[in-house]
């Protein structure tokens, strides 16, 4: 079968990582990017050359019902192919406290934008690429989530109200994709240094809190998820479903 991988956010970080994983593997790759030039993203593509592959990185907004669509039909265009795995990977939300003297505090807007883009957009996607019947047997859906849906950090509140409703949105999508043979799981990384991280407040202390907790006395990297990216795209069954899987080294556990 002619299979692709789609990731939301795939020109870095982890995204980038799962990209390259899943290339390695023969997987064919369409990744959605937002803020990189194209001189950038060109040189991003040159590095997937050896694998012998396809690779798409198309500028959108993970979030626009009209890019949704667009690239929905994009992919079916290709003939007789198969999302063997969508990966939600979009790290782009609002970092600032729910109440606050000394600044500005969340806003609905900010919430809900926050909500839009790292949260609910994973149900539509999945909604498009099942009624377009790209979504096949042994299809794996995984939205990427943190122990921030759980625990307190700093203004992360609205970041942790979309982890938390992405495992559920995941949760649901699990039981509702059974039938077909659609496995869909969250993966729980551990502290990873992106450029996502470093535009959290207080990033520093929890790295040194992770460096700290974790067993193996390192930060997750990237390519740890994309290691376990790899191992599931070979995955052509859906009993392992609605999961939060923690892929940290054991840092949550101790922490």
């Amino acid at each position: 079968m002619n299979d692709w991988a789609l990731i939301l956010g795939g020109s870095s970080g982890i995204g980038m990582a799962c990209a390259k994983s899943l290339a390695e593997n023969g997987i064919n790759i369409y990744a959605l990017y937002l803020r990189k030039k194209q001189s950038q993203i060109d040189d991003i593509k040159k590095q997937f050359y050896k694998y012998n592959v396809e690779v798409i990185f198309k500028k959108a907004n993970a979030s626009n019902e009209d890019s949704i669509k667009e690239i929905t039909n994009e992919l079916k265009s290709l003939g007789n192919i198969r999302v063997k795995m969508l990966i939600h990977s979009v790290a782009f939300g609002a970092l600032k406290k729910m109440i606050s003297k000394d600044g500005p505090a969340l806003n609905k807007k900010n919430i809900d934008m926050t909500l839009d883009v790292m949260c609910n957009n994973l149900v539509y996607w999945s909604q498009s690429l099942y009624s377009a019947n790209l979504l096949k047997k042994g299809s794996q859906i995984i939205g990427m989530t943190s122990s921030g849906g759980r625990k307190n950090w700093e203004s992360y509140g609205a970041v942790s109200l979309a982890k938390a409703g992405l495992e559920s949105a995941c949760r649901q999508l699990s039981i509702e994709l059974a039938k077909d043979g659609i496995a869909v799981n969250a993966i729980q990384a551990g502290v990873t240094d992106t450029p996502a991280l470093r535009k959290i407040p207080g990033c520093d202390n929890m790295i040194q809190n992770a460096l700290n907790n974790n067993p193996h006395r390192r930060l997750t990297k990237p390519e740890d998820i994309g290691e376990i990216i790899k191992m599931l795209s070979s995955y052509e069954s859906s009993w392992m479903t609605g999961n939060v899987i923690r892929v940290d080294g054991g840092e949550d556990i101790t922490g």
